[in-house]
């Protein structure tokens, strides 16, 4: 059942979404950077979080250098949301026309050309839902394993809005059923794995140096069903067009399953590190990464 405060909450975003969507694509980014901005200040939403975060995983780095690269934080999401209400009057080509850069992408189109599906890890880096439309305008079947929003209303709207752009939902509770049949019909299984969720099966993998407890869901399926694994990246260059990025994440099989598990998830989390360390600005930082540790031993 929606409550007010919900329903408050909704047409509020979609009054916002309605004035963005009759800009273009920069003037609409460039606003949604402006408002993203004032997360960050005035109004101090996870600032600490934020600006603690990023000093951890960069203890060379000078705290002004901290302290841009936390407003960038702010603004890329305000940037990602905008950019979310317009992509899908984008039209296939529209959105081909935003990438200027494309690397490894015949790594997916190889694995569905051999009938095996690909399951591709991504994190909160870069504008993480463009690059899933990027895939489906290049001909790839794409199905999302996601979680549900605690708005119904906006839950509703995101996935009206990730349909529209050709993508299949799953919702994370039939991620099982749903993600073999994904692989079986061949498609590509898009999986974000890059927080810690309560409950959900995860394994303590290095980021940035320290324990991290991370999803193990897609390592879980390319070990058991031995299909292709990639890491993929849709990042934002300088110029405002994009760059997609995929690299093998090799999967071994040495006969004992929890450690390969185990080892593979440490694989995509360190292929998520490298991408992070390189456009440290466009990292979801708000996720409280290190909440949890693992118990001592």
């Amino acid at each position: 059942m929606t409550t007010f405060a919900q329903a408050a909450e909704f047409y509020a975003l979609r009054g916002a979404v309605g004035a963005i969507e009759m800009l273009d694509w920069r003037r609409a980014g460039a606003l949604g950077a402006w408002i993203g901005s004032f997360g960050y200040r005035p109004l101090g939403i996870r600032r600490a979080v934020v600006e603690q975060q990023i000093a951890s995983a960069f203890p060379d780095m000078d705290p002004t250098q901290v302290l841009r690269i936390a407003k960038g934080a702010y603004q890329n999401l305000g940037r990602i949301a905008a950019e979310i209400a317009l992509t899908p009057r984008l039209g296939r080509q529209g959105v081909l026309d935003l990438y200027t850069e494309v690397v490894g992408f015949e790594l997916i189109e190889d694995a569905i050309a051999a009938g095996r599906g690909c399951i591709c890890v991504t994190g909160h880096i870069g504008n993480y839902e463009l690059g899933a439309a990027f895939t489906v305008a290049r001909g790839v079947p794409v199905d999302a394993i996601v979680r549900r929003q605690s708005n119904p209303l906006f839950d509703q709207y995101i996935t009206e809005s990730r349909g529209a752009m050709g993508m299949t939902v799953v919702r994370d509770f039939e991620a099982v059923k749903g993600s073999v049949r994904a692989l079986r019909e061949n498609h590509l299984l898009a999986v974000i794995a890059d927080q810690g969720v309560k409950g959900l099966a995860s394994t303590f993998v290095p980021f940035f140096g320290r324990p991290a407890k991370t999803p193990r869901g897609a390592a879980t399926f390319a070990v058991r069903l031995r299909c292709p694994l990639v890491f993929a990246a849709s990042v934002r260059l300088p110029d405002g067009h994009f760059r997609f990025q995929v690299e093998p994440i090799p999967v071994p099989d040495t006969g004992d399953r929890e450690k390969d598990i185990d080892t593979t998830v440490a694989r995509y989390t360190a292929a998520l590190e490298r991408v992070v360390r390189q456009y440290p600005e466009q990292y979801f930082w708000h996720h409280r990464r290190w909440r949890r540790q693992p118990p001592p031993t």
